[in-house]
């Protein structure tokens, strides 16, 4: 390939461009009306409009992205992640016009895109699946039906859409009286996102850590696992902290899941770049939960433990290479790392998105960080897109080693003009039960309890009067940018990991 179309945005397009230029591969990128001076068309080597801001009329739009790759000379499509990356008609319009897309075939898109289906050929392939429906759960499925299944699996359960993922159409039931109004909710926003209304039900795993399995296939017949990521930190079901290796996964236990995950990506002959979820029981049992059949937001972390760029390897299978990474070295993290999704998002009101321009942006550097970003300052973050701004990167020799660089990147990242998430994660590592790996994906949920109210709201507004004084002494020693910058309102996450800190 000499040329390949990103059809994407923000820092996951700027990742493949930057991927592309190392390996002498020209790019085009995409943009939607807002995205005119976005950093992704600004670094491509070349840009074309596809449509007004709204998704559906530009990044989602198959025609347009497959005419501007053939008006552009591309020979191969990326789709990154989100939009179009999990499309099996996407997928199947490239292939139509003879264009590579990097990524697995349109058949593997299918058959592991349907959660029922992912299920289904994880118990062919021998591994253990959380026990729920194994057909689709449609429309004309009625509720009396519903509950009749419910009944036989057993409560609490989960409603998740069978099209899709990232805490879409999905709903917690914790008894039969919850399930109708649950199911009407999952239902609509299933097809909101994905255009099928289509759910199924699965057993709840009770306070489980979340797992995930990178793979690497090739078209001849190998695929390769990668050591572990612990995605178990999550709000609204989403990832927003990633870190690999786990510590609640054994040298033993690693190469049970491993396995698993390999058996499963093989029997559905599967090839590029996929990663395999399971859920991690307090008793070390664990369970297939889906398949992304694309390249993960968590990345990185896999890349800074194994030395693997995944993204050239992507391009690398795709145009026809064979996969010679020697298979144990990808078991044996060489360091650990840890990624925050910084978001332009306010904690202190839900965590609601923060749109904006952005007036003033410093970045970390130095030993051990990593930022893969789409913005730079003075550029928009529009309120049409996930309101991603970065993820943050670091890794070291241990865990808490990782933890210190991490502290220190977000102490040095300075975002003005939004609201950002920085200061949830500054909160976050100084919680002892985070620093000591004690937790599971109902970690937030517990300690954070609903926003503005529960523990950590009493702490904010013990010490809000103690840190608007000490703000206002402070500015006087400072200089006028600096003061611009620390004279809004104390964060209840900041004042809570102050709290922390101190006992």
């Amino acid at each position: 390939m000499k040329k390949i179309l990103i059809a994407n945005r923000g820092e996951i397009a700027v990742r493949v461009i930057r991927a592309c230029r190392d390996m002498g591969i020209d790019t085009v990128a995409i943009y939607s009306e807002c995205d005119r001076a976005a950093l992704h068309v600004r670094l491509a080597d070349e840009a074309w409009p596809v449509g007004p801001s709204a998704p559906r009329e530009s990044y989602l739009r198959i025609d347009t992205i497959i005419d501007v790759a053939k008006k552009s000379g591309a020979d191969g499509v990326h789709p990154g992640y989100g939009f179009l990356a999990e499309n099996h008609d996407f997928a199947a319009a490239c292939r139509g016009a003879g264009l590579v897309f990097i990524g697995p075939s349109p058949e593997a898109i299918t058959l592991m895109g349907s959660k029922t289906a992912a299920r289904q050929a994880a118990i062919k392939a021998g591994v253990p699946v959380v026990p729920g429906t194994e057909e689709p759960l449609n429309e004309q499925t009625s509720d009396a039906e519903v509950l009749a299944v419910a009944e036989r699996i057993g409560y609490p359960l989960m409603l998740k859409a069978v099209a899709g993922g990232g805490g879409k159409g999905m709903r917690m039931v914790a008894m039969a009286a919850e399930l109708p109004a649950a199911l009407r909710a999952a239902r609509s926003e299933a097809l909101s996102a994905f255009g099928d209304g289509a759910v199924y039900l699965e057993r709840r795993i009770l306070a489980p850590r979340h797992i995930e399995v990178q793979l690497l296939g090739d078209h001849y017949g190998t695929v390769l696992p990668f050591v572990e990521r612990e995605c178990s930190i999550q709000r609204r079901h989403q990832k927003v902290v990633e870190e690999s290796p786990s510590l609640s996964v054994s040298p033993e236990l690693r190469r049970r899941m491993t396995s698993a995950a390999a058996a499963v990506a093989r029997t559905v002959g599967y090839t590029n770049a996929g990663t395999i979820e399971f859920l991690l029981d307090a008793d070390g049992s664990f369970y297939f939960l889906e398949m992304n059949t694309r390249l993960q937001v968590e990345h990185p972390v896999t890349e800074m433990v194994t030395g693997v760029d995944l993204v050239q390897w992507q391009i690398r299978i795709a145009r026809g290479e064979r996969l010679d990474l020697i298979p144990e070295s990808l078991l044996v993290p060489r360091a650990h790392a840890i990624e925050c999704r910084i978001y332009a998002e306010d904690p202190d009101n839900g965590f609601l998105p923060s749109p904006g321009r952005i007036q003033g942006l410093r970045v970390p550097q130095g030993p051990g960080v990593r930022d893969d970003s789409g913005a730079y300052e003075g550029g928009e973050v529009p309120i049409f897109y996930d309101p991603m701004i970065s993820k943050l990167i670091t890794w070291g020799e241990t865990r808490d080693h990782a933890i210190a660089r991490m502290k220190r990147a977000l102490a040095e990242y300075q975002v003005r003009g939004i609201r950002t998430t920085i200061p949830f994660f500054q909160w976050l590592l100084e919680d002892e039960d985070f620093k000591a790996a004690r937790f599971d994906t109902t970690f937030i949920d517990r300690k954070m309890g609903t926003p503005g109210s529960g523990p950590l709201q009493a702490i904010a507004a013990a010490h809000e009067e103690l840190a608007v004084i000490a703000a206002a002494v402070h500015m006087f020693a400072r200089s006028p940018a600096t003061v611009a910058a620390s004279s809004a309102p104390v964060s209840r996450w900041q004042q809570a990991g102050r709290e922390e800190a101190l006992r």
